[in-house]
């Protein structure tokens, strides 16, 4: 890696402690450090909840779309932007003009307000977990990019650097700084796209005739995409909207309704049509560049092995010259990081708020918890790059987890927040049982490569009906459970229960 391009990507890591360490003197307590004083406006919120959402995972993951769809890809970010904008019809009115919710400073703390205590304890242990395995895969990814595309730098080295970085400016700033550092990363990774990635990309492979001429037809329209795959796509991303930890805390933080919900609508446009199109656009491009044997230095062997999301790295590693190679991938890391960094947060905000708060029957609000929730995010950090660095295939685990939160938690909110029979029984039935089935699914049905607990894929290996996606049977399972639970154990008989227990 050239000196310059080393040098731009580390003043772009010091810029982000920076800011860190810039609102270390600002926060004066956990409402400060988790929702931001409750007092921000749309457009910061709206930058990093599309910086949050889009992140590094579906920026490398959109890349890798368009190389082997192409720009039908586009459709699965289709689905963030009818997420964000449902959340901002029904949810965000409903959370922000309820003064039962005002002194919130999680997602959990929801269901102990329509539930009880115990169904806000399981909730906060699935979202503490999930977001802490997510963490991890973020900055995996974001140190396999380095790896793939500075042949100097080993994916240790780059994920103990990156990881150390996102920890340390979460743990001292907190959302503020989570926040400012996502506008500053969301505005740096569009302008790496706009004004680098796609025109040098684009000149590279020899412009529009030589796209055309290279690839198969239906590469370049938005047909090329089954039915399957915009379900799939559909209850993946969409219920995340309404069980995101992270989008809660930004909610909380917004100064009121109104600035929430044009930050939504804001963040939904961000994500589609404009980072959809130039994602998939970008691993479009390098498809072209591999089909026109621009990554033939690297050997036969290497490039049929090549998986689809490397190949915008190696793009970006063949086209780019010394400067703008490192603006480029300081670009791609920003994505990366708003992510973790938001993560980051909520799994801390979770363990401390909904966890260590109850168990030392401290308030969250007291002066004591701020240094305590920086402890808890600065250990959950470490123990997040420890677990990418030493065991990857816990990753595969963590990330499942993920999949349980959505599928187990995304049936009762929708159902409290409308106002329908709300059998704490019932929503744990729909927690336990929905998100434990999408979590046996999703490890049964996974590729063989990858199968868990040294099976043997040939005996237990699944394949799920229609191609669907075990979130399908998961939030299914969860909404028979629901509705079965509710009649079974009724509304009355679990608010005197809860009454008497908590």
């Amino acid at each position: 890696m050239h000196i310059i391009d080393l040098s731009i990507f580390i003043l772009y890591m010091i810029g982000m402690l920076g800011v860190g360490f810039y609102f270390l003197r600002k926060n004066t307590g956990t409402d400060d450090y988790y929702v931001g004083g409750r007092g921000m406006g749309s457009g910061h919120i709206g930058l990093s909840v599309v910086a949050t959402d889009v992140g590094g995972g579906f920026s490398i993951g959109l890349g890798g779309l368009g190389f082997v769809m192409g720009l039908s890809g586009s459709w699965m970010l289709f689905t963030g932007l009818i997420g964000a904008w449902l959340a901002a019809v029904f949810l965000i009115p409903r959370i922000k003009n309820d003064s039962a919710f005002a002194k919130f400073l999680t997602f959990p703390q929801l269901f102990e307000h329509f539930f009880n205590r115990k169904v806000a304890i399981v909730a906060a242990v699935i979202s503490a977990i999930g977001y802490a395995g997510f963490t991890s895969s973020q900055i995996l990814a974001g140190a396999k990019l380095a790896n793939g595309t500075f042949a100097s730098i080993s994916q240790g080295q780059a994920l103990v650097v990156m990881g150390a970085i996102a920890v340390i400016y979460t743990a001292v700033g907190g959302i503020k700084a989570v926040i400012y550092t996502d506008t500053i990363q969301w505005i740096l990774l569009l302008a790496g796209l706009i004004f680098i990635g796609l025109p040098m990309g684009y000149k590279a492979v020899g412009g529009w005739e030589a796209i055309q001429a290279t690839l198969k037809p239906e590469m370049l329209r938005l047909d090329n995409v089954a039915g399957t795959d915009l379900i799939n796509w559909a209850v993946t991303i969409i219920p995340i909207w309404f069980v995101g930890m992270t989008l809660y805390q930004r909610i909380y933080a917004a100064r009121d309704t109104a600035s929430a919900k044009r930050a939504w609508y804001l963040a939904g446009l961000f994500e589609w049509p404009i980072m959809a199109f130039m994602g998939v656009a970008l691993g479009l491009l390098a498809r072209v560049a591999a089909d026109q044997g621009m990554f033939a230095y690297l050997g036969p062997e290497n490039i049929s092995a090549t998986d689809p999301e490397t190949g915008l790295a190696l793009l970006l590693r063949t086209i780019l010259p010394t400067g703008l190679m490192g603006l480029m991938m300081a670009a791609y890391f920003s994505a990366i990081l708003s992510t973790a960094d938001s993560c980051l947060m909520a799994s801390s905000g979770n363990i401390t708020t909904d966890l260590i708060s109850r168990i030392l029957k401290m308030d969250p609000g007291h002066p004591k918890m701020l240094r305590i929730s920086q402890l808890v995010t600065l250990i959950l950090g470490a123990v997040a790059v420890s677990i990418a660095y030493i065991a990857t295939n816990v990753l595969d685990l963590m990330l499942l987890s993920y999949g349980f939160l959505v599928s187990g938690l995304f049936v009762p909110v929708v159902a409290a927040l409308a106002n329908q029979p709300l059998s704490p029984t019932a929503a744990m039935m729909a927690m336990l049982g929905g998100g434990t089935t999408t979590a046996v699914l999703g490890l049964l049905s996974a590729e063989a490569e990858g199968f868990p607990f040294g099976l043997d894929p040939e005996i237990f290996q699944i394949t799920l009906p229609f191609g669907l996606d075990p979130n399908v049977f998961g939030i299914a399972v969860a909404l028979i459970l629901y509705v079965v639970g509710n009649v079974l154990f009724p509304k009355k008989q679990e608010l005197t229960y809860s009454t008497s227990t908590s």
